[in-house]
C-alpha cells in the first residue's frame, strides 16, 4: 500500500483527496519508482482545485515533477537503485504523477538525477527552475549578455520568476523584478534583483511601441504584461514567454517585431527533448548551490498539498513548494 493524492470526477462532482492505493493500481510503465520528493506547481494547484481543466482523465494522481529511486525496470536506460528525475511529459494530466509515494513511468520521460542535487534540492528547482533555465538559455542563444542592459523578469515572486531572477543575477545580469507583492521586495533583492517594480506598470493596456528599456525579458505572466514587455524591449532584444498567470491572451501589435527586430521565444517545458532537459539541468547544477535552494524553497508533507494548492492560487505562496515523501 502507498499514499497518493487522487483526483476523481463523478456524479458527486470533482474532488481531490489523500488515498491509500496498491501497487497493482499503478498505470503501465517500464520503470517503477519509489518517489522521494515531488513539488506543488501552479499547474498542480489548478488540477487539484479543478479551477482549470488540466486533468484529462480520471482518476488522476497530480504532480508534474518527481525525484525517486528505481525499484523495478524493464528499460535498458536505468537500473534498480538509480536516482531519476521527471519534469512534465503530461504526467499529472494524462498519466499518474508525482504526488504519491510510488510511480510507474515511461523510461523515455526520465533523466538521471544530477549528482550535485539530492531529491529535495532537485524538487526545490523542479519544473519552475528548469523552465527558468530554459528561458535563460534562450536569451543566451540569442546573444544577450549583461553588457546589453537590464533584463526584466515578470511574475518574479513565483517559482519560475524567483529562479529566473537568481540565475540571471548569478550570470552577472542587471535584473529588474516585476511583482504584485511589493512587500516581497527584500526577498527579490536577496535573490539578486537590482530593482523591483510594481506589476501595475505593465498589467494594463499600453502603447504598441514604448521607450526602449530591456535587453531581454523573462515573462511568466502573459496578457497585457507580455505585450508591454515586448513593446519596451531594445532593438534586437528578446522576450521569452513561459507563463500565463495574467491570461492566455496577447493583446499586442507587430510593431516591436518589425520595427525593432524583437524576437519572442515560446518556452515549452512539458515535451522538451531529453537533450535540452539534460543541458538545462547541467547548467542548473553548475550555477545553483544549497543556499540558493533554501532561499526559494519551502517543504511540506503530502497531506498538506490540498491546503497549499489553494494558497498557491491565491498568490500567498512565495517561491517553491517541495513535497517530501
Amino acid at each position: 500500500m502507498f499514499k497518493a493524492l487522487v483526483i476523481t470526477k463523478d456524479e458527486q462532482g470533482y474532488q481531490a483527496q489523500l488515498s491509500q492505493l496498491e501497487t497493482a493500481d499503478l498505470p503501465q510503465g517500464d520503470v517503477q519508482i519509489a518517489v522521494r520528493a515531488s513539488t506543488l506547481n501552479y499547474k498542480d494547484a489548478l488540477a487539484i482545485t479543478g479551477k482549470s481543466p488540466v486533468v484529462r482523465q480520471f482518476p488522476m494522481v497530480p504532480g508534474i515533477d518527481l525525484v525517486g529511486e528505481v525499484v523495478a525496470t524493464e528499460s535498458d536506460r536505468f537500473q534498480v537503485g538509480d536516482q531519476v528525475l521527471l519534469n512534465g511529459f503530461g504526467v499529472g494530466e494524462t498519466h499518474w504523477g508525482g504526488l504519491a509515494e510510488q510511480a510507474s513511468l515511461n523510461s523515455d520521460w526520465l533523466i538521471a538525477l544530477p549528482s550535485a542535487f539530492n531529491a529535495q534540492q532537485a524538487m526545490a528547482i523542479g519544473t519552475a527552475g528548469y523552465t527558468a533555465m530554459l528561458s535563460v538559455l534562450a536569451l543566451e542563444k540569442h546573444g544577450i549578455t549583461p553588457s546589453h542592459g537590464p533584463v526584466l523578469v515578470t511574475g518574479a515572486n513565483g517559482g519560475v520568476g524567483s529562479y529566473a531572477v537568481r540565475i540571471l543575477s548569478k550570470l552577472g545580469f542587471d535584473v529588474v523584478a516585476s511583482t504584485g507583492r511589493p512587500q516581497e521586495s527584500e526577498y527579490l533583492k536577496q535573490l539578486g534583483a537590482s530593482d523591483v517594480m510594481d506589476r501595475a506598470e505593465l498589467s494594463e493596456a499600453g502603447k504598441p511601441l514604448q521607450k526602449e528599456r530591456w535587453a531581454g525579458v523573462v515573462d511568466c505572466v502573459g496578457s497585457h504584461t507580455l505585450a508591454n514587455a515586448c513593446a519596451s524591449v531594445k532593438y534586437g532584444g528578446a522576450v521569452t514567454a513561459c507563463g500565463l498567470a495574467q491570461g492566455m491572451d496577447f493583446p499586442a501589435s507587430v510593431a516591436p517585431f518589425i520595427l525593432r527586430g524583437v524576437t519572442l521565444y515560446g518556452i515549452d517545458s512539458v515535451m522538451r527533448p531529453l537533450a535540452d532537459r539534460e543541458q538545462a539541468w547541467q547548467r542548473l547544477a553548475e550555477l545553483l548551490n544549497a543556499e540558493d535552494l533554501d532561499q526559494i524553497g519551502a517543504t511540506i508533507g503530502l497531506e498538506d498539498a490540498l491546503e497549499y494548492a489553494n494558497k498557491l492560487l491565491d498568490g500567498s505562496v512565495r517561491g517553491r513548494v517541495i513535497v517530501s515523501m
